[in-house]
């Protein structure tokens, strides 16, 4: 009844239903605000996973931390491990307490454990502190995509969605601009890390800030009944009053539909179609993670250094690979609703797989020449432009379109958490295979690594665009053609 008599009091007057371009910009510009104060979360993520790059030499030293090559993967690889814990437990935290409590709860995480990583007086504390950070880190991931999917129209999600992705790339490029900075204004003093992971807390303050100032989802608040609140949030973010009604109406049938949806539990795993599903979700997340795009993000400046950059020419070359990186992803975003999964899945494999061998080679061949370095970053750029390009974006879309309604939120968990898992293991296994094989091994291993990537995108990613979720449930059910194989181009 309420429903009814809030659009027949709007249709009364419908003037003010029209959208005015005042009102259209009002609308944008509130929901603009909104995006960037959110994703400050992405580029925490950006900043406290790529701030590690430039600042592991100084912190290694012998009169800093003096790290062994395993308290490098552990103080490197510690936050994906926290991540893999935030992100299991933060989806159900914000379900439960709303995204901006949880976020707001984040930031303060963010900006206690950046201070403290930065005044760490030794490695196992440097460890655990940033075993904190990363459930941060894991937690921004989860609910920031979906805080933004929640408040954006159908027509903007996937732009206002990956925006996120951007913001992490772009604060990766930050991390590595303001290391490279702070590196070579102040190389003598060997304590200059502490600063350059203190810079993180800049944007930690501003997520704090922005989180005080941005409305709840409308959604959570008409999951938990607060139906005028949603209404009063939506009137400011859309272009009529009418719209934001009619949008209340589909958030409540929609919620009505998925509580009439039978969810999958643990227990499910035993039918073979469910297993099948989550188990290649489960490969994709891994099948990202050991192509070795975390060597590049976290030992960057380690490997420019390993091929003959000297300290401070290392810490500049390496924000090419910050940029290349940022552009890299938004030329994929515009890419990936025009190709097939699958062809820019094996493609990106392919670049990244020969990008490697190509390092392990000129290592090998022209380990004593000037040029050297020059092709190692060269090659570096390569690998990271064919993976934020082709690999990244798909991994991400593919991993949100496999899974039908009722699997989604066990099946992205489980996935989620294995990605999180591998990039943990690749991060710590890396800096002990390079102290024991050398840069030029260590290479060669990855490749390998790469050659499992590929055949398994060959034989089991599935080629799920331009097919309903619907359609994608029902060939992984009932055995009919799914685009698994390589019969399917």
């Amino acid at each position: 009844m309420r429903k009814k008599l809030i659009l027949m009091s709007f249709s009364k007057n419908k003037s003010l239903d029209q959208p005015t371009s005042s009102s259209n910009n009002i609308a944008k510009k509130n929901l603009k605000k909104i995006a960037i104060l959110s994703t400050f979360g992405g580029l925490l993520f950006g900043i406290d996973t790529g701030v590690i790059n430039g600042a592991l030499t100084f912190m290694a030293s012998p009169q800093e931390l003096n790290l062994t090559s395993t308290d490098e993967g552990l103080v490197t690889s510690g936050i994906t491990l926290g991540a893999a814990v935030g992100a299991l437990t933060a989806g159900k935290l914000s379900d439960r307490y709303g995204r901006r409590k949880v976020m707001l709860f984040l930031s303060i995480i963010f900006l206690v454990f950046t201070a403290a990583c930065s005044l760490a007086p030794n490695a196992l504390t440097m460890i655990i502190f940033r075993f904190c950070l990363g459930l941060a880190v894991g937690g921004a991931s989860v609910i920031v995509p979906t805080f933004l999917s929640e408040l954006s129209t159908p027509s903007i999600r996937g732009k206002l969605v990956t925006q996120n992705e951007l913001m992490i790339t772009g604060g990766q490029l930050l991390a590595f601009s303001v290391n490279a900075l702070l590196g070579i204004l102040f190389n003598e003093q060997s304590n200059i890390w502490r600063w350059m992971i203190a810079f993180g807390m800049i944007p930690s303050i501003c997520l704090f800030v922005g989180m005080l100032i941005i409305p709840e989802s409308p959604r959570w608040m008409v999951m938990k009944g607060k139906v005028a609140e949603a209404e009063k949030t939506l009137v400011s973010i859309r272009s009529t009053k009418d719209e934001a009604a009619k949008e209340i109406m589909q958030i409540q049938h929609a919620l009505k539909q998925e509580e009439e949806t039978k969810q999958a539990k643990l227990k499910d795993l035993t039918i073979p179609w469910v297993r099948r599903l989550i188990l290649i979700g489960v490969g994709i997340g891994i099948m990202q993670q050991i192509i070795g795009i975390n060597i590049m993000m976290y030992y960057g400046t380690t490997i420019l250094m390993k091929s003959g950059f000297g300290h401070q020419s290392a810490l500049v070359a390496n924000i090419f690979n910050g940029l290349v990186s940022a552009v890299a992803t938004y030329v994929g975003m515009h890419l990936m609703n025009k190709i097939n999964r699958r062809k820019m899945l094996l493609t990106g494999i392919t670049g990244t797989g020969l990008s490697l061998m190509a390092i392990a080679l000129v290592s090998a061949f022209l380990a004593n020449s000037a040029l050297l370095p020059y092709f190692v970053i060269l090659t570096t750029m390569i690998f990271l432009g064919f993976f934020q390009g082709c690999i990244s974006p798909t991994t991400w879309l593919l991993m949100s379109e496999i899974f039908p309604q009722n699997l989604r939120g066990l099946g992205m968990g489980i996935s989620t958490f294995f990605l999180w898992l591998s990039n943990f293991l690749v991060g710590f296994v890396f800096p002990i295979l390079l102290a024991n094989i050398g840069l030029s091994t260590t290479f060669i291993a990855f490749v390998g690594c790469n050659l499992l990537s590929f055949w398994f995108a060959w034989k089991f990613a599935p080629e799920t665009r331009g097919k309903s979720l619907e359609q994608i449930q029902l060939e992984f059910q009932y055995g009919q053609k799914t685009g698994i194989g390589p019969e399917q181009h």
